[in-house]
């Protein structure tokens, strides 16, 4: 396994870390559970493969995950770096729901305490200083290490959050497809933060492209995973790729492309940075993201957002990845209403420079993923 150094925290992590997001489940009397003996030992696995990190929330699995990954640590707690989050907004403090998360986690400390998923509005929210000021003294008690974010809002937002000078990591997208954050990784780099990315393989919906791209481009790779965190990996900026793992074979299949391959060269970043930019002009030409519509739509339908979920299944062929990238609409990431929502008003096309037949389209996005099965 290979290991960088963490920004300025004097760690050196590994440079693929487990998410235990996507802890294998199975039903007991009608209710979901984490499958603990499958999920324990796809962690251990991790481990024993070279593996420091490991990140989990408090919704993670139904709120079962930190449990299972405070189950997992018996035998390996100093030998790794446990992450986890505080959810602003929840109806429990910073400080009660951290000390409950370190009972689920069976330890006396999180090495690194995301603020979960913020964006600008923390940045204006009314209890920001608060929130920080609890962060601040956890931190002094040493009930938690380091103050750190994970982040789903614009990458000029995450580079306003890194100015407030209080974290130590960020976490956040980046995959071969999504590239948005490239710059503000660069930024957090620069200012001395660990950097670690969410969706690396696209929570394992970049399958198809990336090998057809590998292909057409002359890359070797055994499997679109491969080429999917090789590309990561190439971006110094990247210290860890954190992948939601299911089973032992992803664990070990993972393991062993951060352990023994080598990141792609520059000139095959570049070629697949010009091959998903050719991608990215096909799917402009239905619609560029421009959002003139969205002010216009009584019902608040995501008309762009849903779009590109089109693009990602008609032009990428990334059919499971556009299916729930379209079902984030409504989530508390993804803003307004899916194409259900549409009253056939047309108050939207006035406003397209592409001059899209927006409500025939947002028929065709319902009929398409209102009935396609993964």
């Amino acid at each position: 396994m290979e290991y960088r150094d963490f920004g300025n925290t004097g760690i050196r992590i590994s440079r693929l870390g487990f998410g235990a997001m996507r802890l294998p489940m199975t039903e007991i009397d009608g209710q979901r559970v984490v499958d603990e003996e499958q999920a324990i030992r796809m962690i251990h696995r991790a481990f024993e493969l070279g593996v420091n990190y490991i990140d989990t929330a408090w919704f993670y699995c139904d709120g079962q995950s930190e449990i299972v990954v405070g189950k997992a640590l018996k035998g390996w707690r100093d030998k790794v770096y446990v992450s986890t989050k505080y959810p602003i907004g929840n109806e429990k403090g910073y400080r009660e729901l951290l000390e409950i998360q370190l009972r689920k986690l069976d330890t006396d400390h999180v090495d690194f305490y995301h603020f979960h998923g913020i964006g600008e509005w923390f940045l204006k929210h009314e209890r920001r200083d608060e929130f920080i000021r609890e962060a601040l003294r956890a931190k002094e008690e040493g009930l938690i290490r380091h103050i750190s974010f994970s982040f789903h809002d614009k990458p000029e937002v995450m580079m306003r959050l890194i100015d407030l000078g209080i974290f130590s990591s960020v976490l956040c997208q980046y995959n071969l497809l999504d590239r948005a954050n490239e710059e503000a990784l660069a930024y957090a780099k620069s200012k001395g933060l660990g950097t670690v990315v969410m969706g690396p393989v696209g929570g394992g919906k970049l399958a198809g492209l990336p090998r057809e791209t590998a292909e057409r481009l002359g890359i070797r790779v055994h499997s679109s995973a491969e080429l999917a965190l090789r590309f990561v990996f190439a971006n110094r900026n990247v210290d860890c790729a954190l992948s939601g793992m299911s089973t032992v074979e992803q664990v070990e299949e993972n393991a062993a492309i951060a352990s023994n391959l080598a990141p792609l060269s520059p000139e095959e970043v570049a070629a697949i940075n010009a091959a998903m930019e050719e991608n990215k002009r096909l799917a402009d030409l239905y619609c560029t993201g421009c959002n003139y519509c969205l002010p216009y739509c009584p019902e608040e339908v995501n008309i762009s957002h849903i779009f590109q979920a089109m693009n990602y299944y008609r032009v990428y062929g990334l059919k499971a990845y556009a299916y729930e990238h379209y079902h984030a609409i409504g989530t508390r990431w993804v803003k307004g209403k899916k194409a259900d929502a549409c009253l056939d008003c047309g108050e939207c096309e006035p406003h397209c420079p592409q001059h899209i037949p927006i409500r025939e389209q947002l028929k065709e996005c319902l009929t398409l993923f209102h009935h396609y099965t993964r």
